[in-house]
């Protein structure tokens, strides 16, 4: 796997579908998913307030780093059997890189 560099531009339009069901101000609070303010250094499946993890994700304990979401953005179901996730994620290499450059700008 490799993390390329990406544009939070074109990451801010990546993200346009991911807002069905998830924020990314901190005062917007939780969606249909877990706000992904800050979402860089947190536990998967520990955000307080948000209490819809499916069960795998509340049992994780993987750590959200860069390279983490990359790898389970390419395919959720396949990182995280069971995931409730709505989205088959971003299978775009670049697309992948533009969206976590956003979610590290807003953050």
């Amino acid at each position: 796997m490799s993390l390329q560099q990406g544009d939070p531009q074109r990451g801010r339009l990546v993200f346009g579908p991911c807002r069905a069901c998830h924020f990314t101000e901190a005062e917007a609070g939780h969606g249909n998913g877990p706000n992904l303010h800050r979402i860089f250094g947190k536990v998967a499946g520990k955000q307080p307030g948000f209490d819809y993890y499916s069960e795998p994700l509340r049992a994780a304990e993987f750590v959200w780093t860069p390279a983490v979401l990359y790898a389970w953005l390419e395919n959720p179901l396949a990182a995280t059997p069971g995931t409730s996730m709505m989205s088959a994620g971003v299978p775009d290499p670049g697309q992948r890189a533009d969206l976590i450059a956003y979610l590290q700008q807003v953050s």
